[in-house]
């Protein structure tokens, strides 16, 4: 059996998960997934967290891949091509900037890149993108997105969590305490971030919900999770054991009838069991053909991380997992260009151009796009002026995200910034809306999905947030 080190006394178990990061044990990890004090009305689910659940109306997507690009991707320079920054390069912005600013940036900056139109749509995309852009015509990009913090730490918490500055529960996380997940075997909600990123493990938290939902963290793609192989290569010796320490934890818990900790720490040991049964082969990439790794760039340097994270992430929501967040990061805020932008944006597009795109295909060939919701984005854009003579600064005024697959429209541009690209002036998309819009593919209604704590109800989108109809096929 995998040894359990028990938790430090001076921290939570979701304290110690986030400070473990990627070095859990399985059966460390197991028992966090299984184990936690319910609230009175989920006192049902602390044996069988994942266990499937209904939404509250039909869902237009099943599961959930989040293609997180942590920095900020520069908007004007990949899907919302602005001629008038063209026409004024150079010159100053011909407005006032808004207040909330973190440097003086200069005069206006054209992108470097042309832009042309794909698909029946005609939308026009950069030329950075040539993959993604064949896939036009299943993605809807949002042009009109808009948040509240210009920093990294606060944008991506409100990105990831609904809430700048306070712990709060993950996307992920209300989403595999609303449904559950279809794989009793596998861990709900999966993180692969290569690198650390600004607020690390507060992005996938679980917060103040139950620890069973906190994201599992992959950092090394080789080794996801510690201990997952039984070392003695025998099932059957394995579930003997089992056996006997359930004979023995039943005798213990004689006059202990309604302790769900300790029904949640038997269940852990059975949860260990089954993902060392299931997860060795749902994490192992090599099982896919060489035509496979191929087509995600698996085996060309360039693409060879990323393609490794979306082959991943499709093996995962094809076993049922509920939802996987992929970090786009080989460094810390990779996308972060706020000098070297004409060298460093074009290797970050080329790493994940294709994997993305094979992504789209993979799942569209196996029936799994209609009912799977991709998401791209970063937790802001960048500025249209320049920061020094080849940069561009924060920019949360508006910018793009895209949508494909589970139950979006594709081929479409919803929203627009203005004529240079700094505010969302039609149809904005504030963070809120487009969690609620999240919540109502996955069939809830975002102000019901609730969690009392503290003598009130929570909810992902606190007291804010409009489904976007419009972008709903």
């Amino acid at each position: 059996m995998t040894k359990f080190v028990s938790t430090p006394r001076a921290y939570s178990r979701r304290e110690w998960l986030a400070r473990a990061g990627g070095g859990l044990g399985l059966l460390a990890l197991a028992d966090l997934l299984a184990a936690d004090s319910p609230s009175p009305a989920d006192s049902g689910r602390s044996a069988q967290p994942y266990a499937v659940r209904s939404p509250h109306h039909p869902a237009g997507a099943k599961r959930i891949i989040f293609l997180y690009m942590p920095g900020g991707p520069s908007h004007v320079d990949l899907f919302d091509p602005k001629p008038r920054l063209i026409q004024d390069n150079g010159k100053p912005l011909p407005f006032e900037k808004p207040k909330l600013e973190r440097t003086k940036t200069g005069n206006l900056l054209a992108s470097p890149w042309k832009f042309s139109r794909h698909g029946q749509s005609g939308i026009e995309v950069s030329e950075l993108l040539p993959r993604v852009a064949a896939h036009i015509d299943d993605i809807c990009v949002i042009r009109s997105m808009v948040a509240d913090n210009i920093n990294h730490s606060g944008a991506a918490l409100q990105m990831c969590t609904g809430e700048q500055a306070f712990s709060r529960p993950s996307l992920g996380s209300w989403l595999t305490y609303g449904l559950g997940t279809e794989n009793q075997d596998l861990p709900g909600f999966v993180v692969v971030s290569p690198a650390a990123v600004f607020q690390g493990a507060q992005l996938w938290a679980s917060s103040f919900l139950p620890s069973a939902y906190q994201g599992t963290l992959v950092r090394d793609l080789k080794n996801p999770i510690a201990n997952i192989r039984d070392p003695s290569s025998s099932p059957e010796r394995q579930r003997t054991k089992l056996d006997a320490l359930g004979r023995l934890n039943d005798l213990h818990k004689r006059g202990r009838l309604n302790d769900s900790e300790l029904d949640a720490r038997i269940a852990s040991f059975e949860l260990a069991f089954r993902m060392q049964r299931e997860a060795p082969e749902a994490f192992d990439l090599s099982r896919e053909s060489a035509a496979t790794h191929q087509m995600y760039g698996t085996d060309q340097p360039t693409t060879e991380l990323f393609g490794r994270q979306c082959l991943m992430a499709r093996r995962l929501v094809e076993r049922g997992v509920r939802f996987v967040q992929l970090f786009d990061a080989p460094v810390n805020n990779a996308w972060d260009h706020h000098s070297g932008l004409r060298e460093q944006l074009p290797k970050r597009c080329a790493a994940v151009d294709q994997p993305i795109a094979a992504l789209l295909t993979d799942l569209k060939a196996r029936g799994l796009l209609e009912d799977t919701l991709v998401l791209w984005g970063g937790e802001f854009g960048r500025t249209p002026t320049a920061e020094g003579t080849n940069g561009r600064e924060h920019h949360p005024f508006g910018f793009t995200m895209w949508m494909a697959g589970g139950g979006i429209r594709g081929g479409i541009v919803h929203g627009a910034t203005d004529d240079f690209g700094w505010h969302a002036v039609e149809d904005k998309v504030h963070v809120h809306d487009l969690h609620a819009t999240i919540l109502h593919l996955m069939g809830f209604d975002h102000e019901r999905l609730t969690y009392r704590h503290g003598g009130r109800d929570y909810r992902l989108t606190d007291v804010y947030g409009n489904v976007v109809h419009r972008i709903l096929a």
